[in-house]
């Protein structure tokens, strides 16, 4: 890996770190998928095991020896990815952080799989319809890691689990749980919805309505194939995926609160419903 110290920031190479957007970096030139990045040794460990290859790597000085092992690991996955060493001065410069927990990193984004092959062994996914806030997408992939869902679906409108918010609130876990994008702009629901019927899962839609069955219901619990169905902050799920689903299902609550935020609710939906229940 080339250790280029900074006398300036005038390479044309680290306009990854300043001056591309998420969605800039997403249909980066002369990157097949594009990029994206991350950010602290976590989230970067975390992309080296999901086998994703380094394009590049950023890191202020005084990080450089707690960052040495992961250097070194990432070295041997690309030995070409330049890295870049900058003073705190120039990381801020460049970056406008003015406190850094680590390195970046750029990466090469992976094709996304089809469907059918990501969901082929799964017996409980989550489907993200439509949310766009990056905190929201990384919290509900760390519970989705930890509480046993072995593939997440993202509707065409819903953010990119790779943009750097969200895989930085994630912890790295959007590299660990599978998942890839389901239906057209449109109305993913028209296709996704029996689509996942098709390959073996009850779709349980997670909406407040007359007929929703409270998460604890025995039926959910006995599912062999369930794909949970979570909506957009503001307005939930649309009313025609809801239509669509086997269920409806709501989580009871107490002191007149009607719902919780989406990042929460899959938690609890997740816990709740998972394959391997503890009973500790």
């Amino acid at each position: 890996m080339p250790r280029i110290v900074l006398e300036n920031l005038c390479d044309s190479r680290l306009k990854v770190y300043s001056s591309c957007t998420d969605a800039q970096l997403r249909d980066f030139p002369d990157v097949e998928q594009g990029l994206f990045i991350g950010e602290s040794r976590k989230v970067i460990d975390r992309a080296l095991d999901a086998g994703l290859v380094p394009y590049s790597l950023f890191v202020e000085e005084r990080w450089l020896d707690q960052s040495e092992e992961l250097l070194q690991r990432m070295g041997r996955t690309n030995p070409d990815a330049p890295l870049f060493i900058a003073t705190h001065d120039q990381m801020q410069a460049l970056t406008g952080y003015e406190i850094t927990r680590g390195p970046l990193a750029a990466f090469e984004r992976p094709k996304l799989p089809t469907v059918e092959d990501l969901v082929r062994d799964a017996r409980r996914i989550a489907v993200l319809e439509d949310i766009t806030n990056y905190t929201n997408i990384g919290a509900a992939f760390r519970s989705a890691a930890a509480l046993g869902i072995d593939a997440v679906l993202v509707s065409p409108s819903c953010h990119d689990p790779f943009y750097r918010r969200a895989a930085r609130v994630s912890m790295g876990t959007v590299f660990q749980v599978p998942w890839t994008r389901i239906g057209s702009v449109r109305d993913w629901a028209h296709e996704g919805v029996p689509l996942l019927k098709s390959l073996g899962f009850v779709t349980a839609a997670l909406a407040l309505s007359d007929n929703s069955i409270p998460l604890q219901d025995k039926r959910l619990r006995a599912c062999d194939k369930l794909a949970l169905i979570l909506g957009t902050e503001g307005d939930g799920l649309s009313e025609n995926t809801i239509a669509q689903c086997d269920y409806t299902v709501k989580i009871p609550m107490d002191h007149g609160v009607d719902s919780l935020n989406v990042a929460a609710a899959s938690a609890v939906a997740f816990w709740e419903l998972r394959v391997n229940h503890r009973e500790d």
